[in-house]
């Protein structure tokens, strides 16, 4: 008997019992599914924080104060001066936030203000869709103005038209008014939501929910910030460019040790450089191994379907016995009456697997839609779901296969 033979007395079988091989598929169709969803969604999730991070600076160095350092050897201007002036540098700039209340002519609400010098508008998050960013010539004169991220504006001013209005922004009873110069918008999307809807969903979960209704972000000059705040210009952290991500390590390495000179500290391990393509590997790793760990669960899934695809071929076995014993008294060879029922079982876990196949697409594309993340399929992914199945097909057909083709003829032939 050859193997398109084969395929037409399975796909007999099958369609003879469609409602029981069905029901038998249900495992495989369960754990493809799962695998394939999971696997796709977490590629496309990887891929899209990765390159978010990646926007964001790849060429970023972090340099860090250590907690409970005394202020004075905290980051000052002329550090920031002296690191600016380093080889491939392109731009360095501290990040300082405050949190008070802001209040325009259409309303007040929960304002964070970010800080820094005009070079922080190449570490931010957020680009620029209209105005422009604070100049060096308004940063050192002290110049009230500001930048406001799309939903901000709408929440504070009702309209993403507010270049050149003001807001009035009070940090411990110090209120400053700013002049709106650029409109912001997330890098991005941010996992396709907004702004605002995610400070206010980390205030949420930190205890202070409700706190982002009428909320908002602004971005102002350091100057500014300096003098709403004691320990003015003493700075906890500062975010350095480099030319390229080549000298990520060389400029941290060379930026700390500016620091321990400027502050006479050697040694004491107050200053610690982080750099962007560290957490861009850190990010991949724990990914892919929770992406792993979470299809692995699933797969369990598959093992069930096998153990139901076994089950049914041993029964087709039974209800096939007679058959068995004929094809043997004519003839018929240990081997190709196991492979005729290997072939079935193959073919059942198949057909679950391309349906399984089919949903686990399905359900990745629209949890990417709904996320915002891109669709990533792999050719490892379609190789993973006709592998598995093909795989539970064979090992759990082999069983009821070798039964089959192991019976005497005359003792099938006799069996009721």
């Amino acid at each position: 008997m050859n193997f398109k033979e084969n395929i037409r007395i399975a796909a007999y079988s099958i369609r003879t019992n469609l409602l029981r091989s069905l029901l038998t598929m249900l495992g495989i169709i369960i754990g493809v599914f799962s695998v394939i969803a999971v696997i796709t969604v977490g590629n496309g999730g990887r891929d899209y924080i990765v390159g978010m991070i990646r926007d964001m600076g790849q060429s970023l160095v972090a340099i860090q104060v250590a907690p409970r350092t005394d202020v004075s050897q905290h980051i000052n201007r002329r550090d920031i001066e002296n690191i600016k002036s380093m080889e491939h540098v392109l731009y360095a700039t501290p990040h300082l936030t405050m949190f008070g209340s802001g209040s325009t002519r259409h309303a007040d609400g929960f304002v964070i203000a970010g800080a820094g010098t005009p070079d922080m508008q190449h570490t931010m998050v957020w680009e620029l869709v209209d105005g422009y960013y604070f100049t060096e010539e308004e940063y050192n004169s002290g110049a009230r103005v500001a930048l406001i991220p799309r939903m901000g504006a709408e929440t504070l001013f009702g309209t993403t038209n507010v270049l050149g209005e003001f807001i009035d922004f009070t940090v411990n009873d110090q209120t400053v008014r700013l002049r709106i110069v650029g409109l912001l918008d997330v890098r991005g999307g941010l996992l396709g939501g907004g702004d605002t809807d995610q400070i206010s969903g980390m205030l949420d979960s930190v205890g202070m929910g409700g706190m982002g209704e009428g909320m908002a972000i602004i971005i102002m000059p350091l100057t500014i910030a300096d003098q709403m705040r004691s320990n003015s210009g003493a700075y906890d952290n500062i975010s350095i460019i480099a030319d390229d991500e080549r000298n990520l390590g060389a400029v941290g390495n060379a930026a700390v040790n500016q620091l321990y000179i400027n502050h006479g500290n050697a040694g004491s391990g107050v200053y610690q450089a982080t750099n962007m393509a560290t957490y861009i590997d850190l990010l991949d790793t724990v990914i892919n191994i929770l992406t792993t760990f979470i299809a692995g669960v699933s797969a369990i899934s598959l093992m069930v379907g096998g153990i139901g695809v076994m089950n049914i071929m041993l029964v087709s076995v039974t209800e096939r016995t007679r058959e068995i014993g004929i094809r043997k008294a004519l003839g018929a060879k240990t081997g190709t009456i196991m492979f005729q029922f290997l072939t079935e079982s193959v073919i059942l876990c198949l057909i679950g697997g391309t349906i399984g196949f089919i949903l686990g697409v399905a359900g990745a594309a629209f949890v990417a839609w709904y996320m915002g993340i891109p669709l990533t399929m792999r050719l490892g992914t379609i190789a993973i779901a006709v592998g598995f199945s093909s795989a539970i097909g064979i090992f759990f057909g082999i069983y009821p296969a070798r039964r089959a083709a192991k019976m005497l003829p005359i003792d099938a032939l006799r069996r009721e």
